[in-house]
C-alpha cells in the first residue's frame, strides 16, 4: 500500500507517512491576529478530533500571534503562506511546527532559499501546495487545459527546487475542486513524500460533503494519503465530523460511535427523522466503538438492527430497546432516548 511507504514526516508532537494513522486537518476562519478567538477555536476543533491546525498568516502581526497561539493549544500548528517569504520565516521563529507554501508565488529563489535555510535549521516540514487555479500558464499550453497530469509536475517542480537546496522534509498537497481530475493526479504522482489530501473549494455543507466524501473516498481507498482536510464553506467544526466519518466509513480510523438509520416508510409511526438526529447528537461525546441503529417501526425494527450492537425501534406510544439482535426492553416511547443513552453510559 502506498501510504506504508511514504517518507515518515514529523510535525510537532505527530507524525504523517509510513503507515502511521491518517491525520485530520482543519484550518481557522478567525483572524489570526485575535489571539484569543483563534484559540478558542482550535480547542473546539481538539476537542472534536482535529490532529493538526493551520491558521492563515497574512500579516506581520499574524506571524507574531503564533508565539502566544501555541502557548495555549495542544495540537500541532501550521502556517499558511502566500507571496511573503518574511512571513514564512517569522512564522517558523514565533513557533510554526509546519508551514505551507507554493514556491511559485514565494519569488525568487534566493526568496525559496531563505525559506528552506531557517526550515533546515530549525526541523520544520513544509507543504508544497499545489491548486488548480493556479497553475502555471505554460503547464495549462502544455497540457491544452488544467489537467492531472498538469498538477503533478507543477507539484514536483516545486518539490525539486526544494531538494535541490538540500532539504527533503516535505509534504506534498495537490488539490483541485474536479473530483475525477484530483483522484488521478493523486494516482500520477509517484514520490515517495506523504500526501495532504483534500478536495479544495468543495463547496458548502450539502455539496462540499458529497464531493470531500466521493473524492477522498476514492484516493483513500487506494491506499494514497497521509493527511486530510475536508474543505468546506461552514464552520470547521463541520470539517472534523465529516473527516472523522469519511475515515471510519474507510475502515481507516476506530473510535466513535457509528449511526444507522432506516428510511422512513408508509410503516413508519413515529418522528424517525428527529429520532435519529437526536440520537446523533446525542452520541457524540461517548467514547465507544460501536455501532446504533436507529429504527422506525417495532415490526422490522429487531431484525433490521440485528447487524447493529444496539438499537432502538419506535412504534405508537411505545419503543424497544433491541441489544445484538433481541429485545432486552420494552419502554414508553417518550423515554426511548434516555433509555438509550443510559444504556450507552453503562456498556459493558
Amino acid at each position: 500500500m502506498y501510504r506504508d511507504h511514504t517518507k515518515v514526516i514529523q510535525i510537532g508532537d505527530r507524525k504523517i507517512g509510513g503507515g502511521n494513522p491518517i491525520l485530520i486537518q482543519s484550518m481557522t476562519n478567525t483572524k489570526t491576529e485575535d489571539v484569543e478567538q483563534t484559540v478558542a477555536q482550535i480547542l473546539a476543533l481538539e476537542q472534536a478530533g482535529c490532529d493538526i491546525i493551520r491558521c492563515a498568516v497574512p500579516t506581520m502581526e499574524a506571524a507574531k500571534a503564533l508565539k502566544e497561539i501555541k502557548k495555549q493549544i495542544h495540537i500541532p500548528l501550521v502556517a499558511d503562506i502566500h507571496f511573503d517569504y518574511r512571513l514564512a520565516i517569522a512564522a517558523m521563529e514565533n513557533g510554526a511546527d509546519k508551514i505551507r507554501i507554493n514556491p511559485g508565488n514565494i519569488g525568487s529563489t534566493e526568496r525559496i532559499k531563505a525559506v528552506v535555510d531557517v526550515a533546515k535549521e530549525r526541523g520544520i516540514p513544509i507543504r508544497v501546495g499545489v491548486n488548480s487555479g493556479s497553475l502555471e500558464k505554460e503547464l495549462v499550453e502544455k497540457y491544452h487545459g488544467v489537467t492531472a497530469e498538469g498538477l503533478v509536475e507543477s507539484a514536483l517542480d516545486k518539490v525539486h527546487i526544494i531538494e535541490d537546496l538540500g532539504y527533503d522534509n516535505l509534504v506534498i498537497s495537490i488539490k483541485s475542486s474536479d473530483v475525477l481530475m484530483c483522484a488521478k493526479a493523486h494516482e500520477l504522482i509517484a514520490e515517495n513524500y506523504p500526501l495532504h489530501v483534500g478536495i479544495t473549494e468543495a463547496g458548502t455543507l450539502y455539496s462540499g460533503n458529497i464531493k470531500s466524501a466521493i473524492g477522498l473516498g476514492i484516493i483513500l481507498n487506494q491506499g494514497i494519503g497521509d493527511t486530510i482536510r475536508v474543505s468546506l464553506t461552514g464552520a470547521p467544526l463541520e470539517e472534523i465530523k465529516s473527516a472523522k466519518r469519511i475515515l471510519k466509513t474507510l475502515g481507516l480510523r476506530k473510535g466513535g460511535i457509528e449511526v444507522v438509520s432506516c428510511p422512513t416508510c408508509g410503516r413508519t409511526q413515529i418522528d424517525l427523522i428527529g429520532l435519529a438526529n437526536k440520537v446523533e447528537t446525542m452520541v457524540q461525546d461517548i467514547p465507544l466503538d460501536i455501532k446504533v441503529a436507529v429504527m422506525g417501526c417495532v415490526v422490522n425494527g429487531p431484525g433490521e438492527a440485528k447487524e447493529a450492537d444496539i438499537g432502538i425501534a419506535g412504534g405508537v406510544g411505545v419503543g424497544l430497546l433491541i441489544k445484538h439482535g433481541e429485545i432486552i426492553k420494552k419502554v414508553p416511547e417518550d423515554q426511548l432516548l434516555d433509555t438509550l443513552r443510559e444504556e450507552l453510559l453503562n456498556w459493558k
